[in-house]
């Protein structure tokens, strides 16, 4: 019985972490200096050279390393951890709340706004008396 492992499929894995970052392939395709049908076949090829895994890992802002040794349990695991622990600056995070009421926001800017109208209206009755 063997015990040698199923090699890394790079493509996919290139094709899941730019995913995970809110890539189109066209977006990659452009930023490495190709067509988006190479990209596709990129993330269809099991093995990628080098140089062009270089390029990629450059773009998705992760090392080649992180891109062979992929791993969707990998991702799920830092993922529960992060957002299920009990550290409230996590939680803050989350569920950031403002701590004003927008709705007063919205009156300001709209008061700042009526300001500046008659402000400008009274200058230009000044010009006119003025001629």
């Amino acid at each position: 019985m063997s015990t040698a492992t199923k090699p890394k499929h790079i493509g996919r894995n290139i094709s899941r972490i730019r995913e995970l970052r809110g890539m189109k392939q066209e977006a990659l395709a452009i930023a490495i200096g190709v067509s988006q049908q190479s990209v596709s076949n990129i993330e269809g090829s099991e093995t990628v050279d080098e140089e062009k895994l270089a390029k990629i890992a450059e773009v998705l802002g992760v090392s080649t390393e992180a891109i062979k040794n992929y791993s969707d349990e990998t991702v799920l695991n830092v993922i529960n951890n992060t957002f299920t622990s009990n550290d409230s600056s996590t939680l803050n995070a989350v569920n950031l709340q403002p701590n004003f009421n927008p709705l007063d926001k919205v009156v300001e800017l709209y008061e700042r706004l009526v300001q500046a109208e008659k402000e400008k209206v009274e200058y230009l009755e000044k010009l006119l008396k003025g001629k």
